[in-house]
C-alpha cells in the first residue's frame, strides 16, 4: 500500500499512525489500534464516528450492534 503525504497527514490528524504500514494487514492493525484506543479513551467520539459513517452509507445506527 502507498499513501500520499497528504493522506498520511490527514490520518495523523485524527490519530492514525501509518508509519510502517505497507500491507492491508498493517492498515487493519493500525486502524484496529485506533478504534480500540477511542473505545477505551473516548467512547463518545467513537460513537460519533460510527454514526457519521452509518449516515454517509445510508444505514441506520444501532448502538447495541456496535
Amino acid at each position: 500500500m502507498r499513501f500520499t503525504r497528504s493522506e498520511i497527514a490527514e490520518f495523523r490528524r485524527i490519530g492514525i499512525d501509518l508509519v510502517g504500514v505497507k500491507t492491508q494487514a498493517d492498515w487493519e492493525a493500525a486502524f484496529r489500534l485506533w478504534v480500540d484506543t477511542l473505545e477505551a479513551e473516548r467512547p463518545d467520539l467513537l460513537e460519533k464516528f460510527a454514526r457519521a459513517i452509518a449516515k454517509a452509507k445510508g444505514l441506520e445506527f444501532d448502538q447495541d450492534s456496535s
